[in-house]
């Protein structure tokens, strides 16, 4: 296969690659197994191997362990946890396991399990509206990116379709590694403003406050104000 046929079938399947609508996700809470089953359905064209695995149980356990995902109820995930596990996977490609904290974090105390005027379900199907508008965009670039290489170097020889790839995945990795700057400066100036988590702090606070009100409730004792 040429690098022409890849791009042409990257370019194609860009379209469906990586993504779940939000219309899809179960109205049920789910098992563990019945997670990874979901996710890896919906997601397995995203692996690089057939093989692959999108998603275990060792990896819900540990985003858990790392406060990325709130505990299941009664060993239940509800579309919420489903929701948070698809922006891990979106995150962990490009952001370290602390800035996904620092975002995630603040997200579930403010809305996980929280009816309002913005959801957790409202801001993915935001996202994901986004996330589709832009696949034109991102066909465009690619393209450009691989007829660049492609005009930089003649030749049918193993030497010059070497220089074309190593160009053309160079152009790309650049590209990468300019956003992935970008994503972190916007963490860090966020979390010069606010301070990490301050959506977290300030849940912990009223949790706490919440448990010894109930403990002053039930001492007959009333709280001094």
């Amino acid at each position: 296969m040429t690098n022409e046929d890849i791009v042409k079938k990257l370019i194609d399947d860009l379209d469906r690659i990586g993504t779940i609508d939000p219309d899809d996700l179960p109205n049920i809470d789910l098992y563990m197994e019945q997670v990874t089953g979901f996710i890896d359905s919906r997601l397995g064209t995203s692996a690089r191997t057939a093989d692959g695995r999108i998603l275990t149980k060792t990896m819900i356990n540990n985003y858990a362990k790392n406060d990325l995902l709130p505990p299941p109820v009664k060993k239940k995930y509800s579309k919420e946890h489903l929701l948070i596990l698809i922006f891990i996977y979106y995150f962990k490609h490009v952001m370290s396991i602390n800035d996904i904290q620092s975002m995630l974090n603040p997200l579930t105390s403010k809305y996980f399990g929280k009816n309002g005027s913005m959801t957790i379900e409202k801001l993915y199907r935001d996202v994901s509206a986004l996330e589709q508008s832009g696949i034109d965009d991102i066909k465009k670039d690619v393209l450009q990116k691989y007829e660049n290489a492609e005009n930089l170097y003649d030749g049918d020889d193993e030497e010059a379709e070497f220089l074309r790839t190593f160009t053309f995945i160079f152009e790309l990795s650049y590209d990468i590694y300019v956003r992935k700057r970008m994503i972190e400066s916007l963490i860090d100036n966020y979390n010069a403003k606010y301070g990490e988590n301050a959506f977290k702090k300030h849940t912990v606070q009223n949790s706490g406050e919440k448990r010894a009100d109930d403990s002053v409730k039930k001492s007959g004792v009333k709280r001094r104000k």
